[in-house]
């Protein structure tokens, strides 16, 4: 319990601060606008994550650990995994992408299309959470708000 009570005092703190600061407002924005990216999940990407709409896809993909990493050697061709980097980002993104694959309709037609492949669905998530740090990446890259149409095409 105490944990907890720690954990809503940080994160009633950091939004103040983000608050207060222009610069950080303005790059909170964009994934606030996001029908199913909350607080949490904007304010760990803020934090944690400094390097938003610096860093192209694959980059930031590879930063926060979601970019399918090989395990080849020689002619033996390895299962592709994601791990390592920020896994505290990650976690949090695994979350809010469950929370999209229900309720933000561009993430539910992708997932839907990647199980209809034949994609497991551990796999599916995790391509979905790509794609989601994708368009937030970018809207904050360049100051836009939440448009499906537009995400759609990522």
């Amino acid at each position: 319990m105490r944990r907890i009570s720690r954990q809503r005092e940080l994160s009633g703190s950091l939004e103040k601060l983000v608050k207060k600061s222009p610069v950080w407002r303005e790059k909170d924005a964009p994934p606030r606008s996001v029908p199913d990216v909350g607080p949490v999940l904007s304010l760990n990407l803020l934090g944690g994550l400094p390097e938003p709409g610096n860093l192209d896809r694959k980059k930031i993909a590879a930063l926060v650990g979601v970019a399918p990493l090989n395990c080849d050697s020689g002619k033996i061709r390895g299962k592709r995994f994601v791990w390592g980097c920020r896994a505290d980002i990650r976690t949090k993104l695994y979350m809010g992408t469950v929370v999209a694959i229900r309720f933000n309709p561009v993430i539910e037609v992708f997932y839907q299309r990647l199980i209809a492949a034949g994609k497991k669905p551990k796999v599916a998530i995790t391509a979905c959470m790509r794609k989601l740090l994708t368009i937030l990446n970018a809207m904050i890259k360049n100051s836009t708000s939440w448009n499906p149409e537009m995400s759609s095409t990522t």
